[in-house]
């Protein structure tokens, strides 16, 4: 069979073994036993973090070696994240349901006509502190979103966010930036006053 040469028994072994760890994760009702599950299978997951019923593709290359989540962070139900480039999502990131990280490029066999003009790769997505991505975004490998940026519902993002931006489309382009005087006031201000600006 031409997949098990292309892959080894090695990683086929992998493969098998983490399908099992993925089918008992949706199995999970409680997301803090699936962040411990998790932590035993080797990922990085920080305090207070909320794990829904996600899906992790791609183990068997590096399992969960490559996944490292921050504290306080929410990642909602259907989200799909490609472990095989790794990614990363500092403290208080907020994932949407069906977000999409992809962390990889590979169309098909090493004989595929495709190869030669995209030949496989993979890079990390990293997810900067704070923030937001909306339901059903798509994050492409390579890619970093700013600390506090939003990201819209449905947006594909190609290329890095700026820290303190709204984002939008296919592909994703910048909407808005926040001013640099609306930011050192809101770090200015104490918390209880700004929650009494209503």
């Amino acid at each position: 069979m031409k997949a098990l040469r292309a892959i080894g028994i090695r990683k086929a072994v992998s493969f098998v073994l983490y399908t099992v760890i993925g089918k008992f994760l949706h199995a999970v009702i409680f997301p803090q036993l699936r962040t411990t599950v998790l932590r035993l299978s080797g990922a990085t997951v920080g305090n207070d973090t909320v794990i829904g019923d996600v899906t992790f593709t791609n183990l068997y290359h590096y399992g969960f070696t490559r996944v490292f989540i921050g504290d306080r962070c929410f990642v909602g139900d259907e989200a799909s994240l490609d472990c095989r480039g790794g990614f990363e999502l500092e403290n208080d990131v907020t994932l949407s349901n069906r977000t999409n990280i992809v962390t990889h490029i590979n169309v098909g066999y090493a004989d595929h006509p495709l190869q030669r003009i995209y030949p496989t790769r993979e890079q990390p997505v990293v997810i900067r502190r704070g923030a937001y991505v909306g339901t059903a975004a798509v994050i492409l490998p390579g890619v970093t979103i700013g600390e506090e940026s939003v990201v819209g519902a449905g947006a594909v993002v190609t290329r890095d966010v700026p820290a303190w931006s709204v984002v939008a489309g296919v592909p994703a382009r910048i909407l808005r930036r926040f001013r640099r005087a609306y930011r050192k006031r809101r770090k200015q201000v104490p918390a209880k006053k700004r929650r009494s600006r209503k």
